[in-house]
């Protein structure tokens, strides 16, 4: 089985400790820092905001996972943009954009990554094209924007076709959704490249980030037996 990168849903942290949860997630040996921004359009709820993303990259030198879940993002990408860094992951949702191809083409020219994020009712045929041109596919497990949703069984059919194109056309597939320890095991071996963490294996737990990413990386989710069920809140993955 091929190594997987684990990234964390920081919508999910602590808020009134936002700086000690990124110095601990990054000492217990987070990848990188996913940052959902939601506009209250696209999806039907609110999120992270340009700001919040920005006081993170101030924080970590680790890369940065930044979700548009926003509408026309080409009207706005350079917002994102200078107040992010070469190596950075920038996703956007074809469905949101008139020509996405060109958002993307800003992404690339400002030294980050370019990914498209793929809703569990989009199509991988109607976004084939775009896969040449990107770093990373973020499938959605999950409606975007929605908490307390359950896995949708069909995305699992989306990701064997990614798979078989991704060794074509050289892209990081990455699942983000309902991220839990029955998904990980199905999938990780079938060789997706990473997943997102939200409160299902990571955030509101007793035990440490450093247990539990040492944990998920063995893919031994022991940890989570003692561990009491959190309640998302609505923003929650």
């Amino acid at each position: 089985m091929k190594n997987f990168f684990l990234t964390a849903s920081m919508m999910c942290a602590d808020f009134g400790h936002l700086r000690q949860e990124v110095r601990n997630l990054e000492k217990a040996g987070i990848d990188s820092f996913h940052i959902d921004i939601m506009d209250g359009r696209y999806v039907n709820n609110f999120a992270m905001s340009l700001y919040d993303m920005a006081a993170i990259a101030k924080v970590t030198k680790l890369p940065l996972d930044v979700h548009l879940m926003i509408e026309h993002p080409r009207n706005n990408i350079d917002l994102f943009l200078k107040r992010l860094r070469p190596g950075d992951t920038v996703y956007i949702h074809p469905e949101a954009e008139y020509h996405p191809s060109t958002t993307l083409q800003k992404i690339i020219d400002a030294g980050m990554h370019p990914g498209i994020a793929i809703n569990p009712g989009t199509s991988v045929e109607t976004v084939k094209e775009m896969l040449r041109i990107v770093d990373h596919v973020l499938v959605m497990a999950v409606n975007p924007g929605n908490a307390s949703q359950m896995f949708l069984p069909y995305v699992g059919e989306k990701i064997e076709a990614l798979i078989k194109l991704r060794d074509q056309m050289d892209f990081q597939l990455v699942w983000d959704g309902a991220c839990g320890a029955e998904r990980m095991l199905e999938y990780a071996p079938q060789g997706v490249d990473g997943f997102v963490l939200g409160t299902t294996l990571l955030f509101g737990k007793k035990t440490n980030y450093e247990t539990i990413l040492e944990s998920v990386r063995r893919l031994d989710f022991e940890y989570l037996k003692n561990e009491k069920k959190i309640k998302a809140e609505p923003y929650m993955s």
